[in-house]
């Protein structure tokens, strides 16, 4: 997958949006204002994904593609690097599972303006 792919992927989720709120090179994607993706424009063979700790530790055995995410909480965050073993249906579900992720984690509040969406 080309890191045009990916960007359109992340943005087709519910209520995603993108942006730079660390600088000019790091492509943020959130959903209700809470990050589950980052691609470094430039270092763009790599998407940084959330991850459910053993899921990540598990990924990290299976593939060359898939390392603990730099400059990240290692323990939720894996960076997953485009042009290695890492093929497009997994790096879909890994896309969707970091964004299901943040979802969990939203309070009440939030989850209710996010489902009358």
């Amino acid at each position: 997958m080309d890191i045009e792919s990916v960007r359109a992927y992340c943005l087709s989720k519910k209520a995603a949006t993108e942006g730079f709120p660390f600088d000019d090179d790091s492509l943020v994607f959130k959903v209700m204002g809470k990050m589950f993706a980052l691609i470094s424009l430039g270092r763009a063979d790599r998407i940084a994904l959330k991850c459910d700790p053993e899921y990540a530790l598990e990924l990290r055995d299976d593939y060359n593609g898939v390392e603990g995410a730099y400059h990240f909480n290692k323990k939720y965050w894996n960076q997953v690097f485009l042009d290695r073993d890492v093929d497009d249906k997994l790096l879909k579900r890994l896309i969707d599972h970091s964004y299901d992720e943040v979802l969990r984690k939203f309070t009440k509040k939030i989850r209710t303006e996010y489902d009358k969406l």
